[in-house]
């Protein structure tokens, strides 16, 4: 049986402005109607025999991943959160554990949550063919046939072919081959030569083991790191539906990748090619390679007006974007920052972004539309002592019972019906109407009905930051201190 392994918990920093630290990539819809998460589970439930999925992601994005399955109908074995960031090596551990605990003999197949795979049909037959190896007792990871000199991605070189042993596999035609080594981000001319001399593939991410072959291997390169993420298993716990992984036992745990820590060292592993075209949507360039482009070679979204624009991205999130004589580059609007780049220049967006940490800009960290568990909000205008906010409460959520020091509210429905809470009082609030919320009074918003509850809130005080608040009952778990 075959276990996905999820792995979701980048921040997707290349892809700002779209993408932040509360809403990095993976949970947006950026080349179809699915998130690339979405996306990534679709292809694999195709699988025959396969089992549901283990998703690791960071604790502050775990609502979205459960809304997110909710929406494609896929219940996940477990959504393990992550309390610090370990990398892939001990998320991989973490997951070999759960699923021995589950079911001996389990195979893992451990894909990134924001590639872009064209042709499923390729990805599943590539897999079929890993799970073959894994069984073999191999150590599989899926390298990817170059088609051009990149700079973004890491090489694996080519050992030995192994075409002999794979002469009695009935699937599409795919190299596989020993590792003989893996290589860094290289250089142009160093990626040039190496796509010339046809013995790299580009490195995936993706990788097919079982999960005890895994731990036994990591036992023997790495021990800290099993010991650590078995703590972590051990005295972790089920919050809702959520696993949390013990912050003390992980946070001990060695930082490694599963490609230094295991896999330029084991004499198990094998390369397989993927059967399919492959993005890793790293980049505002990989996004227009990967876009349907129109007559000028332009990929276009949103609302947007050209003249003498030829092979550029020009993505409109909430206005009008217009543009003259632009030729090779990339423009991003969002509610709240606009970003331009020529094409070559865009792995810069790295460094911008880390310039912008510095300053402490709050456009790193979160959009204007902020995500809950129980829906979303986002601010519409802002002075020194009001705040609109336009707020969207999914069916039969709510908020937590809380109070304010320092701000009163007013909440006036447009859609829906609200179900309210205020002091020792309950009523009923339905489209164009209002009520008042007095500075300090405990209160709550539920939406009762069967279509989503929208409200414009008008918030009003002399401090209305978001941890202005004092929750006294939250079906969500959250703390005080804390307005995830």
């Amino acid at each position: 049986m075959i276990t996905p392994v999820i792995l979701a918990g980048g921040s997707g920093t290349r892809l700002w402005p779209l993408s932040r630290k509360l809403y990095p990539k993976q949970f947006m819809q950026l080349v179809d109607d699915y998130t690339l998460l979405q996306n990534t589970l679709l292809r694999v439930s195709a699988l025959a025999e396969v089992q549901p999925p283990i998703i690791l992601c960071n604790e502050d994005h775990r609502f979205i991943v459960a809304e997110q399955m909710r929406q494609i109908g896929i219940t996940p074995a477990a959504i393990v959160l992550e309390p610090v960031g370990r990398n892939t090596a001990p998320a991989l551990a973490v997951a070999a554990i759960m699923a021995e605990a589950r079911q001996k003999e389990s195979t893992l197949l451990a894909l990134p949550a924001d590639h872009h795979i064209e042709n499923t049909e390729g990805l599943l037959a590539t897999v079929r063919k890993g799970a073959v190896y894994a069984d073999r007792g191999h150590l599989v990871t899926f390298g990817i046939e170059p088609d051009a000199v990149e700079t973004g991605y890491g090489y694996i070189r080519k050992g030995k072919s192994l075409e002999a042993e794979d002469a009695a596999d009935t699937g599409p035609h795919a190299g596989v081959w020993t590792i003989d080594r893996f290589v860094e981000k290289p250089d142009r001319d160093t990626a040039r030569r190496y796509v010339e001399s046809g013995e790299y593939c580009w490195n995936s991410g993706m990788f097919m083991f079982k999960a005890g072959k895994l731990l036994e291997e990591l036992e023997s390169f790495a021990p800290d790191i099993v010991s650590g993420c078995r703590q972590a298993v051990e005295k972790g716990r089920t919050d809702l539906d959520f696993f949390r992984l013990d912050r003390q036992a992980f946070g001990r745990c060695p930082s490694d990748s599963i490609d230094y820590a295991v896999m330029e060292r084991t004499q198990a592993g094998v390369m397989i090619a993927l059967c399919s075209p492959w993005n890793d949507l790293g980049s505002w360039e990989a996004l227009w390679q990967a876009g349907e482009k129109d007559t000028d070679q332009n990929v276009i979204h949103g609302d947007v007006c050209l003249q003498n624009v030829e092979r550029s991205f020009i993505h409109a999130s909430s206005r009008l974007v217009t543009a003259v004589g632009l030729i090779d580059h990339v423009v991003v609007e969002t509610k709240d920052a606009v970003f331009v780049a020529p094409r070559h220049q865009v792995q810069q967006v790295k460094a911008l972004v880390d310039q912008l940490t510095r300053m402490e800009r709050p456009e790193t960290v979160t959009q204007k539309l902020a995500y809950r568990p129980w829906g979303a909000y986002e601010d519409v205008d802002i002075s020194e002592r009001f705040l609109v906010k336009r707020i969207t409460v999914k069916p039969k959520a709510k908020l937590s019972l809380q109070k304010h020091f320092h701000r009163a509210e007013h909440w006036v429905v447009v859609k829906g019906t609200a179900l309210v809470t205020r002091g020792e009082e309950q009523f009923i609030l339905k489209e164009d109407e209002s009520t008042y919320i007095p500075l300090g009074t405990v209160h709550r918003l539920e939406n009762p009905g069967k279509i989503p509850l929208e409200l414009i809130e008008i918030q009003s005080g002399s401090y209305l930051a978001e941890d202005d608040v004092v929750r006294l009952d939250d079906v969500y778990g959250r703390h005080n201190d804390r307005d995830d």
